[in-house]
């Protein structure tokens, strides 16, 4: 009897995980598009033709924003991520092959947001405070860093994945599941 109601509690608890991911994925969302909408906001200061500004302060304006725009895509990103592996495809993270997919598409996010910001304020701080330059490289070497490490994870990762065909060939048939679901 101790057994079932612990099964029935684990169940539960199976079944209130993917609401929680959905929960976070669109909390995500919204984050981003609230980014968006701060984006905009920037874009528009730094270029409305009635704005008293100088130029200098209107690149800044619009490199503000395009740091508002990388961060938004990147919290659009991880929702996407969160809803497709956690929610739809229901992804236990006990294979190799799940832990890959969903690092590796984590990291892009990451690696491309980081380095597009390391552009950003190279941009800003070139002109404006040279003396900030060096963290600006520094997040540009976290990017580099980010990147090697991932690379050699996935290159690790390879050899354990070999060990079991048989989730590569679950996650396939998986993705064909919800590729079909989404009409392509």
């Amino acid at each position: 009897m101790s057994e079932e109601k612990e099964n029935s509690a684990l169940s539960f608890v199976h079944k209130v995980f993917p609401a929680g991911h959905f929960v976070i994925s669109m909390m995500f969302v919204v984050c981003s598009a609230a980014l968006l909408v701060f984006a905009l906001i920037q874009f528009w200061e730094g270029t409305n033709p009635a704005a008293d500004f100088q130029v200098q302060q209107r690149v800044n304006l619009v490199l503000e924003g395009l740091s508002l725009l990388v961060v938004s895509v990147a919290a659009l990103e991880l929702g996407q991520t969160l809803l497709e592996e956690e929610v739809q495809r229901r992804a236990h993270m006990s294979a190799p092959t799940r832990v890959r997919r969903f690092l590796s598409r984590f990291m892009v996010v990451l690696v491309v947001s980081l380095s597009i910001e390391t552009l950003v304020t190279v941009f800003r701080f070139g002109r404006e405070a040279p003396q900030y330059l060096p963290y600006a490289a520094s997040t540009g070497l976290a990017a580099a860093v980010l990147l090697a490490a991932w690379g050699l994870f996935v290159h690790l990762n390879r050899s354990a994945e070999e060990l079991e065909p048989e989730a590569m060939q679950q996650a396939k048939r998986e993705d064909k599941k919800v590729d079909d679901r989404k009409g392509r």
